[in-house]
């Protein structure tokens, strides 16, 4: 007997799920869609969307739309809220909820969307811009599904302010380390997502000053429990002055940085935003030169990397050696290359 294609997903949750999507996205949906969303057969959602109709005498109109036939609940009238969001407002969320998805991960992304259908539904709302016209490009993302339940634990951790047990493999460890934090702030930064926390020390015992605040990517966090142990957000704590201050979520000693910009990369360099220090100089031959603050040599190395030839660092000079050097190990790696 062939697998079913989502063995953890019974049939009453399937039709649940099914009937919260007609009921509350006011949208229609094709057989394909439904088929996709609910990773099951198209027999299957046929067959849901009979016992919808027949249990609770909901009636889903077929209508045939280029040829092609989709499903939606019919409505008899709207329920009109004290204040409805405008289809402008709802598209803004519609693109956020999808620029964001690959950071959610499969069941937050689902309450994202309901939540979204529910208040589409109750306030009225025109369709406006469809959630068709908005995706994500992934590839090279983190999947955060494996990770869900860390992350709701993490955020039920910072509103009941409670210590966090973490069991955590930092990208150079052999093993997963144990200590406790407290989990301050949840951010994403270039596709991942990082808790910045501090040191909580163990339960019953005083807390031991740190040099460095702990800054844990979600993903490498291999178990997160919460103790009984309530914390004090900490007065001091700035996320902005501790990361957005300068190039490089590793804060190390900061230095300055002076890098010259030729062809495509002046261009694309140009367009952004690096550091909230940065200045930009533009020469007559075209040429770009961006001066900034840096606390991270890994990060700005693979940086300037990825712009090949059109990217020439100038200071500091002990960096710029040390670029020399790592050029000089990857040539290695293509001997005969070009002869």
């Amino acid at each position: 007997m062939p697998e079913k294609k989502s063995p953890y997903a019974t049939y009453g949750e399937k039709l649940i799920k099914l009937f919260a999507k007609l009921l509350f996205s006011g949208r229609s949906y094709s057989l394909t869609e439904l088929s996709r969303m609910l990773v099951c057969s198209k027999q299957t959602v046929l067959r849901l969307m009979d016992d919808i109709r027949r249990s609770y005498g909901v009636e889903i109109e077929e209508i045939i739309e280029d040829r092609n036939k989709f499903y939606r609940v019919k409505k008899a009238g709207k329920i009109t809220p004290a204040l409805a969001l405008t289809h402008h407002e709802m598209g803004v969320l519609l693109m956020c909820q999808a620029f964001a998805r690959h950071l959610l991960g499969d069941a937050l992304f689902e309450e994202a969307s309901t939540a979204l259908d529910k208040n589409r539904a109750l306030a009225g709302t025109p369709l406006g811009s469809s959630p068709q016209h908005f995706t994500s490009y992934r590839p090279g993302t983190i999947d955060y599904t494996p990770h869900e339940e860390n992350i709701r634990a993490l955020l039920k951790a910072m509103e009941q302010r409670l210590v966090c047990r973490v069991s955590y493999r930092s990208i150079a460890a052999d093993r997963a380390k144990t200590f406790f934090i407290m989990p301050l702030k949840i951010f994403s930064h270039n596709d991942t997502i990082y808790v910045s926390a501090r040191y909580a020390g163990k339960p019953g015992e005083p807390r031991k000053k740190k040099v460095f605040d702990p800054l844990l990517a979600v993903h490498r966090i291999r178990r997160a429990d919460l103790t009984g142990t309530a914390f004090e957000f900490p007065g001091d704590y700035d996320f902005e002055q501790i990361y957005n201050r300068n190039f490089g979520i590793i804060k190390n000693d900061a230095f300055e940085v002076e890098v010259e910009f030729t062809g495509y990369a002046s261009r694309y360099v140009s367009e952004r935003i690096w550091s909230p220090d940065q200045r930009l100089c533009t020469g007559k031959d075209g040429k770009v030169r961006l001066f900034f603050n840096a606390s991270s040599q890994q990060e700005l190395r693979s940086w300037l990397l990825s712009f090949g030839d059109e990217a020439r660092l100038i200071r500091p000079e002990w960096m710029a050696e040390n670029m020399r050097l790592t050029l000089e190990r990857m040539q290695s790696l293509y001997p005969g290359a070009g002869s």
